[in-house]
C-alpha cells in the first residue's frame, strides 16, 4: 500500500511538472508572437489609409511618389544639389517642374504695363526666342539646379512597399512627391510673450516651416494703401472676390518669428536707410514694406527724397528708374531701385538713340557704387530677366572685363546669370569692412506658377483655395541654390523666401488684372496683400 501510494504521488507530480512545462511554453510562443516582427507576417495586410475628398480635391494628376535620392547628378556645369522637403500633400499639375515653378530665368516673355505713381510695372515675363538646343538643354540644367524642391514622402507600411517599385520608374522625373503630416498644434502656434528678443535667435532658419491660418492678418488693407500700392497689384480693387490667401502667416519650425510692428521697424531703422535693388518682384516687396509701415493709411509724415539718389524722370522715360522716400520721425528711408540684371547697364553709344547697350556681367550697378555708403540695408535680387527674349528685347549685350563677350560658355543664359550674382555678391562683401554697421541681403528668386502653357498661351494659375496649410518646408538648404552657393562664405546674408513662396500658387494676380488681355494671366507677380508681406518679416526678423 506504501509503494502504491508512493507511485500515485511520483506520477501526480510528474503532470504537474508537465502542466508547468506546457504553460511556460504556451506563454513563450505568445510573447514571441508580439515580439517577434517576423510573425505579423501571418497576420491579414493592413489597410491602406484613406482620404478624405477635401484632402484629394481638385486636380486628377496628383500623384504620390516616393520621395527620390536627396542628391540629383547632374552635367560638370552643375553640381549635386539638395533639394527641398516638403511635407504633406501637395496639389500638383501634369506639367514638367522645372519648367513650369522655377523656369522664369530660361523662359521668354513680355512686361505687363503699369501706370500709378511710383509703381509701374516691367513684368518678368517673356519675349519668345528659340535658343540652340545647347542653350536649351544649359537652361534646362540651370533651372533644376537652383530650384528644384524636393517634398518627401511619409506612408503607410503598405502603401511605402507599392510606391516603391514606382519611385524607381519614375526617379527620372523632377516632380514633387507628397507627404502626410498632422496639423499644427495650438501650443506651436507663436505667442505674444514669446515674441521678445525673437531676433537674437541667430540659428534660426527662417525658411523652414510652414504656413498657418491667423485671423490677425493682413497687415493692412488692399483697399487703403492707396498711396503706395500699385493698383495692378492690389486685388482688392479687381474682380477677385476670394481673400483666403490673406489670412495666412508663415510659422517657422524651429524658433519664433517677432511679430511685425510698423512702429518697432521704424525705430530700428531710425536715422538709417533701407535699399531694394532688383526687378518688379523687388519692387513689390519694397511697396509692401512701405503699406506695412503705414498700415495702409495716407500719411503725411512720408516726403518724396528720390533727387537725393538721382532718381528722377530722365528725358524721354516715363518713369524714374526707382523711388525713396522718408519717414520724417524717425528719419527712416526706403528706396528701390530698378535694376533687373544686377548689371551695370550703359549705353555703348550715347548719341545714337537706337543704341545697344552693354551689359557688364561683372560690374554691379553704377547706382549701388555710387550710393551703397548711404545705406544701413541692402536687399538685393534678380532671376526673372535672364532669358534670351528679354536681353534681345532691351538691347542688351554681355560684357565682360568691359569689353564684349566673346567665351561662349558665359554667353549660356545660366552661366552668364551665374557670372553676375557672383561678382555683385563678391562685390558688396569686399565693401563690407569699410561699412561695420552695413548688412545686405540677397534674396531668393519668386517662383512663378504658371499650368498648362506659358503667360501667353494659356498658362494659367487659377487656383484660389490656400493648398499650403500643414505642409511643412523642412530641408535646410536653400531650394535657389545659385544664390545660396554665391553668399556662402560671405558677408552678405541669404533672405530665403523661394520654398515658402512655391507652396502659395493661389496668391497671383492670375486672370483679376484690370488691364489683362484676354487669355493672358499673370502668375508672376503676387496679390498685395500677400506673399511679399512675409518676406518683409523675414527681413524684420533679421535686422
Amino acid at each position: 500500500m506504501v509503494r502504491m501510494k508512493a507511485g500515485f504521488n511520483g506520477l501526480k507530480g510528474k503532470e504537474i511538472s508537465l502542466i508547468s512545462i506546457v504553460l511556460m511554453c504556451a506563454t513563450i510562443i505568445l510573447w514571441s508572437w508580439e515580439k517577434t516582427p517576423g510573425l505579423t507576417a501571418f497576420l491579414p495586410p493592413q489597410t491602406p489609409l484613406q482620404l478624405s475628398s477635401d484632402h484629394l480635391a481638385s486636380s486628377s494628376s496628383v500623384k504620390v511618389l516616393p520621395a527620390p535620392d536627396p542628391h540629383i547628378h547632374v552635367t560638370e556645369h552643375e553640381s549635386s544639389m539638395p533639394k527641398k522637403k516638403i511635407a504633406d500633400e501637395v496639389e500638383e499639375q501634369d506639367l514638367d517642374f522645372t519648367s513650369q515653378t522655377i523656369s522664369a530665368q530660361s523662359s521668354s516673355g513680355e512686361s505687363m504695363g503699369e501706370s500709378d505713381t511710383g509703381t509701374t510695372s516691367d513684368t518678368e515675363q517673356i519675349l519668345s526666342n528659340v535658343p540652340d538646343e545647347e542653350e536649351k538643354h544649359e537652361r534646362i540644367l540651370e533651372a533644376g539646379k537652383s530650384h528644384g524642391v524636393q517634398i518627401s514622402s511619409s506612408l503607410t507600411t503598405s502603401e511605402a512597399k507599392s510606391n516603391e517599385a514606382k519611385g524607381k520608374k519614375n526617379s527620372k522625373q523632377k516632380k514633387p512627391d507628397l507627404i502626410m503630416n498632422t496639423p499644427l498644434k495650438s501650443s506651436s502656434i507663436i505667442g505674444k510673450e514669446n515674441w521678445n528678443n525673437a531676433t537674437e535667435n541667430k540659428a534660426c532658419n527662417y525658411a523652414k516651416g510652414k504656413w498657418v491660418p491667423d485671423n490677425n492678418r493682413p497687415l493692412y488693407s488692399g483697399f487703403d494703401c492707396k498711396q503706395w500700392l500699385s493698383g495692378m497689384w492690389a486685388c482688392r480693387l479687381m474682380q477677385r472676390t476670394d481673400f483666403a490667401y490673406e489670412k495666412l502667416r508663415w510659422q517657422p519650425k524651429d524658433c519664433q518669428m517677432e511679430e511685425f510692428e510698423g512702429s518697432k521697424f521704424l525705430r530700428r531703422m531710425q536715422d538709417k536707410t533701407l535699399a531694394f535693388v532688383g526687378d518688379s518682384l523687388g519692387r513689390q516687396q519694397y511697396q509692401s514694406l512701405m503699406c506695412m509701415l503705414t498700415g495702409g493709411k495716407e500719411t503725411n509724415d512720408v516726403e518724396d527724397v528720390g533727387k537725393e539718389y538721382g532718381l528722377v524722370v530722365a528725358e524721354g522715360s516715363a518713369r524714374p528708374s526707382g523711388w525713396a522716400y522718408r519717414f520724417k520721425n524717425t528719419n527712416s528711408t526706403i528706396l528701390y531701385y530698378w535694376s533687373a540684371s544686377l548689371c551695370d547697364v550703359e549705353p555703348i553709344d550715347v548719341n545714337n538713340p537706337n543704341t545697344d547697350y552693354a551689359m557688364h556681367l561683372d560690374r554691379p550697378p553704377a547706382f549701388l557704387r555710387q550710393f551703397l555708403h548711404r545705406f544701413n540695408v541692402v536687399v538685393l535680387n534678380t532671376g526673372h530677366h535672364w532669358n534670351r527674349g528679354k536681353l534681345n528685347a532691351n538691347r542688351w549685350v554681355m560684357h565682360v572685363g568691359g569689353r564684349p563677350n566673346t567665351d561662349r560658355k558665359i554667353a549660356v543664359i545660366w552661366a552668364a546669370k551665374n557670372l553676375t550674382i557672383r561678382s555683385v555678391v563678391s562685390w558688396v562683401d569686399s565693401q563690407l569692412p569699410k561699412y561695420p554697421g552695413l548688412k545686405v541681403f540677397f534674396r531668393t528668386i519668386s517662383p512663378r506658377h504658371f499650368f498648362g502653357g506659358e503667360w501667353n498661351t494659356g498658362g494659367s494659375c487659377d487656383n484660389t483655395k490656400p493648398m499650403s496649410v500643414g505642409k511643412e518646408i523642412l530641408e535646410e538648404e536653400s531650394s535657389d541654390q545659385v544664390a545660396a552657393s554665391a553668399v556662402k562664405g560671405t558677408r552678405v546674408k541669404l533672405l530665403d523666401i523661394t520654398s515658402l513662396s512655391q507652396l502659395r500658387d493661389e496668391g497671383h494676380i492670375s486672370r483679376y488684372s484690370l488691364t489683362a488681355k484676354p487669355g493672358v494671366q499673370d502668375c508672376l507677380h503676387w496679390c498685395l496683400p500677400g506673399v511679399p508681406d512675409t518676406w518683409n518679416e523675414l527681413l524684420f526678423a533679421q535686422i
